[in-house]
Parts: C-alpha cells; structure tokens; sequence
C-alpha cells in the first residue's frame, strides 16, 4: 500500500510540474486550454487570452509565472483548433462573445471549472486576460466569480448596459496605455468612477506612449518601458496578494 501511495504522489507531482495543453467540454463542445504548474498547491494566475485565441504568446506567459511559481491555467474561448489568422474572424469570434456573456460567462466558468478538476488551487487565485481577455475577465468580476483579483492588460473597460460590480468579490487592477486608440482615456476614468462608487477596491495604472496591446512580444505595438514596468507591478501584486 505504501508503494501505491508513493507512486501516486509521484505521479501527481509529475502532473502538476508539468506544462501542457489540456482538452476540455463545455455544453458538449471541446475546448483546449494550457496548464503550467510548478508544484500542486503553487497559487493560481487564471488566463484569459486576447482575440488571436490562446496562443504562444499566452503559452510564453504562462512559462514566465511558472517560473516566478505560480501556476497557469489558460482558458479557451473560441474552441479546439479555433485560432483565427484574418481580422474579420477574430472580430467575428469577439462581437459574438461580446453580445452574448451568458455565453462568455459559462465559458469562463467551464474553464474554471476545468482548472479545479484538475487539481490547480482555484481557492487562491487570481485572473488575467489580455485585450479582449482584459474584457472578460472584468466581465467574471461582475459575475461574482471568487478570484482575489481581476487584472486587465490593455483590455475593453466598458461597463456593459445592465451590469455593475455590485457582485464583484476581488480587487480590480488595470494596465492600461494612455496611447491606446482603441480604450479610450474616458472608458479608463468612467470605469474608475464606477469602482469607486461601488465601493469595489482598485489599483488603475496608465504608462505614458503605450498603444492597444502594447505587451505583445514581436508586435508593432509592444511597448517595451510599458510592458516591462507592468509586469514588475504585477508581480508585486502576485507577492502581495499570495
């Protein structure tokens, strides 16, 4: 018995030590997300990627968390093998998800569910999404989802028509580009309003000359000062909250 018990501990720690892409259902449609876990009780970084769909670039953060010890699960909204090239599909997958959030949020809650099946510990947690990721997981802080914080990167600020934060369990902390033509400056302020008036604790933070998706390694946008003055916040915020 002893042997047994051995080998599954063995086994487990090889399953959390791991790094990879993880297949899924969400009413009765795969889904494929990403785990990277340094070790079984390592505090969870809950993903949510941009309007590419989940990507090397999600795949690269997520190795970057690992690394620092914290555990990633990165959720899938679009679907297995969904991972659009063209803008008029990413636009078209986004404006979907956009008018339908019971649909967002059922996905969001599928993969959630998904990382606590797994065995990730969803009980100390936090959620990040980039762009369109950004405006869904503020979307799961409405939701009343039970994450510590919800962080966007340069993502959608706007508070849909009928919603509030009156729900939301955790802090909200934005990263966002005073540069960004595509948020604007007022979505900034009007939602930093609203959380104020909420009574929902926040941290909001702008970088001078930083465009929409200005974290993206490669990009025409990355704003390297902006990118790496963000993450040096974030991970004091990950010290702080874990």
């Amino acid at each position: 018995m002893k042997k047994i018990l051995s080998l599954l501990v063995l086994i487990s720690g090889f399953l959390f030590a791991s790094e990879q892409f993880v297949t899924y259902e969400v009413d009765g449609k795969k889904y494929e997300g990403y785990i990277s876990s340094p070790s079984q009780n390592a505090p969870l970084v809950f993903l949510v990627h941009d309007w590419d769909g989940l990507t090397d670039y999600e795949v690269k953060r997520a190795k970057m968390l690992n690394e620092m010890g914290y555990a990633t699960f990165a959720v899938d909204l679009y679907g297995k093998g969904v991972r659009p090239e063209k803008i008029e599909d990413k636009k078209r997958l986004t404006s979907e998800l956009y008018k339908d959030r019971a649909k967002m949020r059922t996905l969001l809650d599928g993969g959630f569910n998904e990382a606590k099946k797994l065995g990730l510990n969803v009980s100390n947690a936090v959620g990040i999404g980039y762009c369109f990721g950004g405006a869904a997981i503020l979307e799961m802080a409405r939701s009343g989802a039970k994450l510590k914080k919800f962080i966007p990167f340069h993502g959608g600020l706007q508070t849909p028509k009928g919603q509030d934060y009156s729900r939301t369990k955790g802090e909200i902390v934005v990263f966002h580009g005073t540069a960004d033509k595509a948020v604007s400056m007022q979505d900034f302020a009007n939602l930093a309003v609203e959380l104020e008036k909420t009574g929902i604790k926040h941290e909001m933070l702008t970088y001078s000359g930083a465009p929409h998706a200005f974290t993206v390694f490669g990009s025409k946008r990355y704003h390297e000062e902006a990118d790496k003055a963000s993450w040096k916040r974030f991970s004091e915020i990950l010290e702080d909250t874990f």
